[in-house]
């Protein structure tokens, strides 16, 4: 006989592992589908300083193993399937299709988070993983006492390159325009860093390399000022992020560039087929209010189940 799922929930950052805590303390049974380990980006960052009740901060990777073991704690169960390939609508639930088998779900709480963008230059393909890198926390250790970059203007940018300057000889920051879109206090530490050096209007167009690793960037002036080429061993991409939306389309509505379009529920335009966290069209991805979208989802998840429309 096939197990039913009450909350399929697809994804283990903190919106989904939120949403886990919630549906199994309800006594819902409730399964988290995810490939990588708990707390999805934020294990590849190093501090966070902004969640309620943690003043001195956290490292990423810990706080999502506190908040997967919190959710465990409560019976939620975590399975480590293949990617869920398909959410097809079945018998008035979803049926979430893998390589590695099916499951059957009455509701469903997408939490795919998003992927870092790339900048779609020459090179950056050649050498990714031999000096072309998404994650200062980690590959940082790796540049002791050498040259990198860091190509962005926003907090992750930002915080990222004053991570890299506990290894690094010197952080080349570059950003497109000519001031960052970075949070004020984070500018302030970035800009009185003397490890850091600022290239504001430059865009990189190429990244060079030698013997098979990186050995510079090419940056483009947008000013009218000279173009650059800097000699350095890595560089760091942190120019915004996609939504993994793969498997909504064709089955709830999409905003443009792919976010999913929720209500104030956190439900999609297809009834009982939740969403939460950076995956979604709503405007401010942090790990706060990824997990209140999380708990939200999961409440009302709870409230679908219990209004019987479900037939599952």
């Amino acid at each position: 006989m096939t197990e039913i799922i009450d909350i399929a929930i697809v994804g283990g950052g903190p919106a989904g592992l939120t949403a886990a805590l919630y549906g199994a303390r309800a006594r819902a049974n409730t399964v988290v589908f995810e490939t990588q380990l708990p707390g999805g980006q934020i294990i590849t960052t190093d501090w966070i300083e902004n969640y309620p009740g943690m003043p001195e901060g956290l490292n990423g990777s810990r706080i999502g193993e506190l908040m997967h073991a919190h959710a465990e704690k409560f019976g939620a169960t975590f399975r480590t399937f293949a990617p869920i390939e398909e959410i097809r609508p079945d018998s008035g639930g979803f049926r979430l299709v893998s390589d590695d088998g099916e499951a059957l779900a009455r509701t469903v709480i997408l939490a795919t988070g998003s992927t870092p963008r790339k900048l779609g230059i020459a090179g950056e393909a050649e050498y990714t993983g031999r000096g072309v890198s998404w994650c200062a926390t980690c590959d940082g250790a790796l540049y002791r006492g050498k040259i990198v970059a860091v190509v962005g203007g926003g907090d992750a940018a930002l915080e990222e390159a004053m991570f890299l300057t506990k290894f690094a000889e010197r952080v080349h920051l570059i950003h497109r325009r000519e001031e960052f879109r970075a949070t004020k206090c984070i500018q302030e530490r970035a800009l009185s860093n003397e490890k850091i050096e600022v290239h504001y209007n430059r865009i990189p167009v190429e990244i060079t390399g030698h013997e098979g690793k990186v050995s510079g960037i090419v940056l483009q002036a947008t000013d009218g000022g000279p173009d650059e080429m800097l000699a350095l061993s890595g560089v760091f991409e942190f120019v915004g992020v996609h939504p993994n939306s793969d498997l909504m389309v064709g089955l709830a509505d999409l905003a443009d560039g792919g976010w999913v379009k929720v209500d104030s529920s956190m439900m999609t335009s297809y009834m009982g087929l939740y969403a939460a966290g950076d995956v979604t069209d709503t405007p401010l991805k942090q790990v706060v209010t990824a997990a209140g979208q999380g708990a939200t989802a999961a409440f009302e998840a709870l409230r679908y189940l219990d209004s019987g429309v479900c037939t599952l």
